[in-house]
């Protein structure tokens, strides 16, 4: 199984951004994923998921409003898409994966997921 991420990158405050993770060794649908993040200094935290099997996708509240996650089946990648990026959203991304359903107050929780990408970095300037 590998979670491959990419799209991050500098983009000034107020700016987008997506980032993908492309998965492979996975059945598309089959699995959950999620995305996290870990600023310097910082625990991980839990950004939003997607459920295998559909359903409800939570979203961390620093990020409510202005970050939305979805899923390309055909193309077995998930997105965030990024809006309104805030300096305090600076930091390493990375998405996770699981074989099977997650209930939704585990969705964002790193210890919910067996697979890791490598990381993505997302830098916003002030």
């Amino acid at each position: 199984v590998q979670l491959q991420a990419s799209g991050g990158g500098l983009v000034q405050a107020g700016g987008s951004l997506r980032l993908s993770c492309a998965a492979s060794g996975l059945a598309s649908n089959s699995y959950s994923v999620a995305w996290f993040r870990q600023a310097p200094g910082k625990e991980r935290e839990g950004v939003s998921c997607v459920r295998s099997g559909g359903g409800g996708s939570p979203y961390a509240d620093s990020v409510k409003g202005r970050f939305t996650i979805f899923r390309d089946s055909a193309k077995n990648t998930m997105y965030l898409q990024m809006n309104s990026l805030k300096p305090e959203d600076t930091a390493v991304y990375y998405c996770a994966g699981r074989r099977s359903r997650i209930v939704y107050s585990m969705c964002l929780d790193p210890s919910s997921y067996h697979y890791w990408g490598q990381g993505t970095l997302v830098t916003v300037s002030s």
